[in-house]
């Protein structure tokens, strides 16, 4: 009766029109009531855009006095819901248009609610200090909208997750308990106004329960408890529903503050793994408390909460954006659809699966909408009877049994995408025998045994991880080139690790990774001793590009100048250059351990980081000097490389040798709060760079710096004059410090300068000199050398120092570079082939030089890996010596001695006979 009399009240609307009404009011006992009451308003409503009547609805709100306010948010939250409702219905509006409407009606009605009792406590007196003026702010207090209401996502019968803070910098700190008493009131009356039912129902159930600690806390607090609250003692899931967090209504300036301050809680610095077993024990926990575990059933399904639905969907992205969003602030999207997709573009989530389950998210929210529909239930529980079904299937336009069918298949879908996530496939526990790994089976057992008191694995919940890591890592420890050395690694590399929850949650989740660190420990001592210093770099390994070619110098400039530009400020980008340094030296190392780079590329990307270093870290270091003193004076100042880094040779462990030129332009002084005659500030300001680069902060040091190639070495200025510098070559340098120049690059500065400079360096070294004279310099040179380095020489597996090795045969490449200047070069290999065709030396010695300067360079490359030092590679394990000699193409160590003690006897010979004095 009740839908024909609706039928006949609506009879002359248009076919498509009168049939969305009858078959709406048919389904829906609530959305029936509704046409009923809301009659006329519908008959307009249905003449005019959705949008305009929707935004017409709003704005009848009266913006003052409760009791009126009351009704009216009654009648509009009515009036949105069979609007949305139609709209939904007919298919003019789709998910985002609908659950945008619902939440536009809840922002607008906390709005105006909030802002109308504050009203009210002003005008009672009970807010101290604050003025009819403080209305618009609410007198400080701030309403972050969470959960689906802070994604815009609000569905058709949703409460609302609301957390009401107050900015107590506002108020005296004498008012303080006043304060807070009034904006509790508020808070207990905005609940009421919003959720009570009433002869015309009720605008929002509002749930508080998401602040801090609800058991013991009033329903509004201050802002600065409530910050110290999440970094003392917040959780995960705390940190997932802030990832939707938003300020509504209030002081929305001082809400947005403290979201930003709370932004290094919810986003962690480095890659937090640990979430995902944070998020399976709620999901469990969840299921339980709603008595939704076990097999899946289709009747009384709940397709939020129960497995393969709508939870299920969001706890899979959140959880991805907990883990990555700290390193990339374009995965920190508040809407599920969007973080899927932001997920999707950057590699983290299967670009199809992403799809996958958002269509399933949008059909399971219009389900879900379905059913709210109804009787306007907060519910996601299928129906249990066949009857209530075959209703739901009515409403959907759907029949019943292909309804179901597609309900059943979309749960599974979800399921099988998402339960891998939390529940990773189990591996088998049983792991080979110590005896059967380790030739020294009871050494390796007590220090295993020993690793329980580590600092690493002092929490249960990391012990917990880590016995389910143990199996795997023997197991791959057996496969090592020598497990006794690997182990001995492994072990460097976990007594170093400050906490073990992260890392070993990392490892879990990418069982790669477990194969990579063995393969460290079992060739690289070195790299596993700095891992174990530095476990955060292994984030990078699972990024999209990690084993991807090796950026240029400008690519990588341009990254880290990024990484900059968002620090917070002069410390905080110096860390971050830390950071962004150690995870490229760990990609090249890797990619070295691999094979996927040779030694050369190496050393041209260990240099390509360095440069950029200088390159995007100098401007960050000039601004700051600048604050206080002003910018620099005349032209700036540039930063020549000098050494490995001006040749692109460097190695992981190699220092940065740096002279600093400034062109002043005659300035005298610098013009800022503090001047400074310039050759003050261009001291300062270089001492200013080397602290950057090598004071050590939170994070380390970036790069040990070398100054000592500066006109007058020790005893010169650390920042010289463009002058100064061309009258030093000119009339004062030693033949050395025109040997070093062959190799000097600008890195850093102005380009201006950078050019003048350039040209300055490339006139010393085209100015004829005394080939005699220079000779006969190098030759000294070569000999107080040998004398200082005689020790280390007698080191067989020493590369770098003595005759014949690499010092050497760059002396001789030097020497000739200096008086046959080879354009475009600085590479001392490179150098020897260019004179071998001018005729300085013998082609075919030359041949040799640079093929033994290679070897020796690349075997440099290798070792660095394993020591800072000089080791003999048998020392390094196995896994090492595979490496020297796959690098250097010898077939065992001894033929490599052999090959490097006749190689050095060869090429001092050469050097001794190019050298002698005439």
């Amino acid at each position: 009766n009740r839908v024909t009399e609706i039928a006949a009240r609506f009879g002359d609307l248009p076919g498509p029109a009168r049939a969305l009404v009858e078959g709406t009011a048919g389904c829906s006992t609530f959305l029936a009531g509704l046409i009923e009451r809301e009659a006329d308003w519908l008959r307009a409503a249905l003449d005019t855009p959705l949008e305009d009547t929707l935004a017409a609805t709003l704005a009848a709100m009266p913006a003052e006095g409760t009791a009126a306010l009351a009704d009216s948010l009654r009648i509009a939250r009515g009036r949105v819901a069979l609007l949305t409702a139609l709209a939904d219905l007919g298919g003019a509006w789709g998910l985002a248009e609908v659950t945008g409407a619902l939440t536009a009606l809840a922002d607008h009605a906390v709005g105006l609610g909030l802002a109308a009792l504050v009203a009210e406590e002003i005008a009672r007196g009970k807010i101290p200090g604050a003025t009819e003026a403080d209305i618009a702010e609410a007198a400080g207090m701030f309403v972050l909208a969470m959960g689906k209401m802070g994604a815009g996502e609000l569905n058709y019968s949703s409460d609302i997750d609301l957390i009401v803070l107050f900015d107590e910098s506002r108020h005296d700190p004498d008012d303080y308990a006043d304060v807070r008493k009034a904006f509790i009131r508020v808070t207990q009356r905005l609940v009421k106004l919003l959720s009570e039912v009433t002869a015309t129902g009720y605008v929002f159930r509002v749930d508080l329960r998401l602040r801090p600690d609800p058991s013991v806390t009033p329903v509004c607090i201050a802002s600065d408890p409530a910050e110290h609250y999440y970094e003392s003692v917040g959780r995960t899931w705390e940190r997932a529903a802030y990832i939707k967090a938003r300020p509504c209504a209030g002081a929305i300036a001082a809400g947005e503050a403290f979201l930003a301050r709370l932004h290094p809680f919810i986003w962690r610095r480095h890659l937090d793994f640990a979430a995902i077993e944070d998020a399976q024990d709620i999901r469990q926990r969840i299921r339980a408390h709603k008595g939704l575990a076990g097999p899946l059933k289709l009747p009384g399904h709940d397709i939020k909460l129960g497995q393969g639905g709508i939870r299920d969907i969001e706890f899979f992205t959140q959880t991805r954006q907990l883990i990555t969003g700290g390193r990339d602030e374009g995965l920190r999207q508040r809407q599920t659809l969007a973080a899927l997709s932001a997920l999707a573009e950057k590699g983290w989530v299967d670009r199809e699966a992403a799809g996958t389950l958002s269509a399933a998210y949008v059909a399971h929210r219009e389900l879900e909408h379905r059913l709210q529909m109804l009787e306007d239930a907060q519910t996601q529980r299928l129906p249990e009877s066949p009857e209530e079904m075959a209703r739901l299937a009515d409403f959907c336009d759907r029949p019943l049994a292909g309804m179901e069918e597609e309900i059943r298949a979309r749960l599974e879908t979800v399921k099988a995408l998402t339960e891998p996530f939390f529940l990773p496939e189990e591996r088998s526990t049983e792991a080979p025998s110590p005896e059967a790994v380790f030739a020294d089976p009871a050494s390796a057992e007590a220090t295993m045994a020993a690793w329980r008191r580590l600092p690493a694995l002092r929490s249960e919940r990391a012990r917990g991880i880590f016995r389910r890591l143990e199996p795997e890592l023997l197991r791959r420890m057996a496969s090592a080139a020598s497990p006794d050395a690997a182990l001995a690694s492994l072990d460097a590399f976990l007594s170093r690790l400050p906490a073990g929850v992260q890392i070993f949650s990392l490892m879990q989740a990418n069982p790669p990774l477990l194969d990579l660190l063995i393969d460290i420990c079992g060739s690289a001592p070195e790299l596993a001793r700095h891992l174990g210093a530095n476990a955060g770099v292994l984030d990078a390994v699972i990024s999209a590009d990690f084993y991807r070619p090796l950026h240029s110098a400008s690519e990588l400039r341009a990254q880290l100048a990024e990484r900059l530009r968002t620090a917070p400020d002069y410390e905080g980008a110096l860390n971050a250059a830390r950071v962004w340094m150690r995870e490229r030296h760990f990609r090249i190392g890797v990619h070295l351990l691999r094979g996927l780079a040779e030694p050369e590329e190496a050393a041209a990307a260990y240099s390509a980081v360095a440069e950029a270093v200088l390159g995007a870290l100098w401007p960050v270091t000039i601004a700051d000097f600048a604050i206080r003193h002003g910018p620099p004076p005349g032209a700036g100042a540039a930063v020549v490389a000098m050494g490995k880094l001006g040749s692109r040779e460097m190695t992981v462990s190699s220092d940065l040798d740096l002279i600093v030129i400034y062109d002043a332009q005659g300035a005298e002084t610098s013009e800022g709060r503090r001047p400074l005659p310039v050759t003050t500030y261009y001291a300062r300001l270089t001492q200013a760079l080397i602290s950057a680069l090598s004071a050590p902060t939170a994070e380390g040091i970036l790069y040990r710096v070398d100054m000592r190639l500066r006109p007058s070495g020790r005893s010169g200025p650390v920042a010289t004059a463009l002058a100064a510098f061309r009258r030093y070559q000119a009339e004062e340098a030693w033949t050395w410090e025109h040997l070093a120049l062959t190799r000097a690059r600008v890195v850093a500065g102005p380009a201006a300068l950078g050019e003048e400079v350039h040209a300055t360096i490339a006139a010393v070294l085209a100015r004829p000199h005394d080939p005699a004279k220079v000779v006969a310099d190098a030759a000294d040179m070569r000999r107080r050398l040998a004398e200082a380095q005689e020790a280390a020489a007698a080191d067989p597996w020493e590369v770098k120092l003595g005759p014949g090795r690499m010092m050497d045969i760059e002396l001789l490449a030097q020497t000739g570079a200096l008086l046959h200047p080879p354009a475009g070069t600085r590479s001392p290999k490179r150098m020897l082939a260019r004179l071998g065709k001018a005729g300085w030396i013998a082609p075919t010695d030359a041949a040799f030089l640079a093929a033994a300067l290679g070897r020796l360079a690349d075997l440099q490359q290798i070792l660095r890996l394993a020591s800072d030092r000089t080791i003999d590679p048998a020392a390094g394990g196995a896994g090492l010596v595979r490496l020297v000699l796959a690098a250097t193409g010898e077939p065992d160590l001894d033929t490599l001695r052999r090959t490097l003690a006749t190689d050095a006897d060869r090429a001092a010979a050469i050097i001794a006979a190019r050298l002698a004095t005439p």
